[in-house]
């Protein structure tokens, strides 16, 4: 029997593969598992940002509802398993390392062997098979037609949260070419739902919805109203429903407004769900590395946002929530990329609202150096200093910001979030 040591092994010797987009491996490698996505439902969730947080309140609403409810997002956030979860349960060790075993044993007799994504796809879909599923909230990796994701057919309900530039290399330089790409997941007959993006994006996901009899349904992002957030949570209304959710944030509106439609198609698909259960659920819903507090004193909060759409909507809450506890509206940031992001345009966007910044090379290869985007942020006379990890980071950052009664925001990469958790909870306990 396979340890849980020997699968996170096994994985990690076969992460050099990188994305090799593309649905042959993971079709072949189902199909000798036994197809064991044929015998789940699926709320497939697709989208540049967003599409995290909209599974979360999905997950959380439809467990409330009784439904036995298993959910898969990437990348992971502290620990390998958080991205494999069952009724809000991370996968337990010894269930990973024997569903690990069992997709092992068929990919090493692939000869075109799958990719780490691939596996850990298929590694979900085994392992909520076992469970007994209800219906799986199922999380784009990235784009959506050739993500290994789409190897899935029983979807009830397919949810594209927005479109915006990222991953252009692989995805597309317009939002149209994006668009195209995450209409991918969209299956004949199941009900659409758009979020945010631009005229040309909707039009290629409408037209896609229309030429496969789909219905197609657009967030309605008017009825969001009487917006009240602060650093515990967030209050609206959304048409004539009052809303709270303890995310922080007000993108959290649409996301959750979004969530709030897709409710609304699934008893449309015969799904029994109680208003009770969606209050509940919204209320209870947790998701991390989303504008999420680390610290109250000193003031740390962590955003995943890694890419133009993702920074601009962390510094509206910036601009919120702490800006105003500033003379001059500006924080402390440290901030790690990856090197296949628009970060010039993050950094112009970011610049007018730094006071100074902690550069860091997050734990991934694809990272940028930290001496490349400090200069980024030099030649736009922000105050800079390099690290090497986020941990020294934090360490740097934390009394330049207490001094300066400023807050400080980590952001720029989810690789980045464990590490600086850790450091945050080892400087505010010593």
């Amino acid at each position: 029997m396979m340890t849980y040591s020997e699968a996170m092994a096994y994985l990690d010797s076969v992460e050099w593969k990188g994305s090799r987009p593309g649905l042959t491996r993971i079709t072949e490698l189902c199909r000798m598992l036994g197809d064991p996505q044929k015998d789940l439902r699926f709320i497939h969730i697709a989208g540049t940002n967003g599409k995290g947080s909209v599974s979360a309140m999905l997950d959380a609403i439809l467990r409330a509802a009784g439904y036995r409810v298993g959910l898969f997002t990437s990348p992971f956030i502290e620990r390998f398993n958080d991205r494999i979860r069952f009724g809000g349960e991370d996968i337990p060790d010894e269930e990973l390392a024997w569903a690990t075993e069992r997709v092992k044993a068929c990919a090493d007799a692939m000869d075109d062997g799958p990719t780490a994504f691939e596996l850990i796809t298929a590694i979900a879909l085994v392992y909520f098979r076992r469970v007994g599923c209800d219906y799986v909230v199922w999380e784009v990796g990235m784009g959506g037609r050739l993500d290994s994701t789409n190897v899935v057919d029983t979807t009830v309900l397919s949810i594209i949260t927005g479109i915006a530039l990222d991953h252009c290399a692989v995805l597309g330089n317009t939002t149209a070419q994006i668009a195209g790409e995450k209409a991918g997941i969209i299956k004949p007959g199941v009900p659409v739902l758009f979020g945010e993006g631009d005229a040309d994006a909707e039009a290629v996901i409408r037209r896609t919805a229309a030429g496969r009899g789909c219905e197609y349904i657009r967030t309605d992002f008017s009825a969001i109203s009487d917006i009240h957030s602060d650093l515990f949570g967030t209050d609206f209304r959304f048409g004539d429903r009052a809303v709270r959710i303890p995310l922080v944030g007000l993108y959290q509106t649409r996301n959750t407004a979004t969530v709030l439609t897709a409710v609304g198609l699934l008893r449309q698909q015969g799904l029994i769900i109680p208003d009770e259960a969606v209050r509940s659920g919204l209320a209870n819903v947790r998701w991390k590395a989303r504008f999420e507090v680390l610290s109250r004193e000193p003031l740390v909060v962590y955003d995943g946002a890694h890419n133009p759409h993702g920074v601009s909507g962390a510094l509206e809450n910036v601009r919120a929530l702490l800006s105003p506890l500033t003379m001059d509206g500006k924080v402390v940031l440290v901030m790690g990329v990856m090197a296949d992001k628009d970060h010039a345009d993050m950094v112009d966007a970011l610049a007018p609202y730094a006071a100074a910044v902690v550069t860091v090379r997050p734990d991934s290869d694809r990272a940028m150096d930290a001496s490349g985007l400090a200069e980024e942020f030099r030649r736009r006379n922000v105050p800079v200093k390099v690290c090497s990890t986020p941990a020294d980071g934090v360490a740097s950052a934390l009394p330049l910001a207490m001094g300066t009664g400023r807050p400080l925001v980590c952001l720029g990469s989810l690789y980045m979030y464990g590490e600086v958790k850790n450091a945050v909870r080892e400087y505010v306990n010593r």
